[in-house]
């Protein structure tokens, strides 16, 4: 669920696969790792939150919101 919401994402902004990675600072295998399923770490995961401006609730799959509640 989550590698297909960050793809989903990431295909709605146009962006490469390379484009993310070096936008969050992470490396291009890294990134794809994480497309592939590979489940990133708590940093990381609020790190791809707060550049999509979603919810990390959202990208685990726990609601239908996207919607940060701030």
């Amino acid at each position: 669920m989550f590698s297909e919401k960050i793809r989903i994402l990431r295909q709605e902004r146009g962006m490469t696969q390379s484009e993310v990675a070096k936008a969050i600072k992470m490396s291009m295998r890294g990134y794809q790792d994480l497309e592939l399923g590979v489940m990133p770490r708590s940093d990381k995961l609020l790190t791809i939150a707060d550049y999509y401006n979603v919810s990390i609730d959202w990208l685990m799959g726990r609601t239908d919101k996207r919607e940060i509640n701030r």
